[in-house]
């Protein structure tokens, strides 16, 4: 599937965005939490650039579900790193030994269901993680509301995500021509719930 000047546009307005969130929207935060946002939105960064580059077929490459994997996983650890801290120590080993297992379940020839079942299992509880904890936090009242916009991103980007994972895991939810159609517009609308969830909230 060719992409679209409209595709590019979207693309570029995506990278801008996490570019900004990675030079301003960041400051002030404790080493890991700017560490793992930074690794989240850069990687967003360079692939939002790689797309507008090399088109739809960069989405080929056996790296796209591991990168998938990395930017929600960063972003939920930056959340729980600053909102939850009694569960820091245990998260940061849910992402450490979930991204291993993703890479290992990628990079080893497997026939069964687990590398499909744990992707689907890194990036439901990373997305969960993205998407609830803003939103609760938001509707108590310990965040301002604004905040629960990085929750929308967090489900967009969980969607985007699966979508893509399970795309490349051959085991896809639509249609390949329907998830490039509405791949950069969602990273764009991601990108934007993101940067004004962070900066309201």
């Amino acid at each position: 599937m060719r992409m679209t000047v409209l595709d590019r546009i979207l693309l570029l307005l995506t990278g801008l965005l996490a570019a900004y969130q990675i030079a301003v929207g960041i400051d002030g935060l404790a080493s890991l939490p700017v560490t793992a946002y930074t690794v989240g939105f850069g990687v967003l960064l360079v692939a939002s650039l790689l797309l507008i580059i090399l088109g739809f077929e960069v989405l080929d490459s056996p790296v796209v579900v591991i990168v998938s994997t990395v930017i929600p996983l960063s972003l939920a650890l930056g959340l729980v790193w600053e909102r939850l801290p009694v569960f820091r120590g245990a998260y940061l080993a849910f992402v450490l030994l979930g991204f291993i297992a993703v890479l290992l379940t990628r990079l080893l020839p497997m026939k069964n269901r687990l590398p499909v079942f744990t992707l689907a299992v890194v990036h439901a509880v990373a997305g969960l993680t993205i998407t609830l904890l803003p939103l609760v936090w938001a509707f108590l009242g310990r965040s301002p509301l604004g905040f629960a916009l990085v929750g929308l991103g967090g489900a967009m980007i969980g969607i985007g995500g699966l979508q893509l994972s399970f795309l490349k895991a051959g085991k896809p939810l639509l249609s390949r021509a329907t998830i490039l159609r509405i791949l950069p517009a969602l990273l764009m609308l991601t990108s934007a719930a993101f940067v004004a969830g962070f900066k309201f909230g």
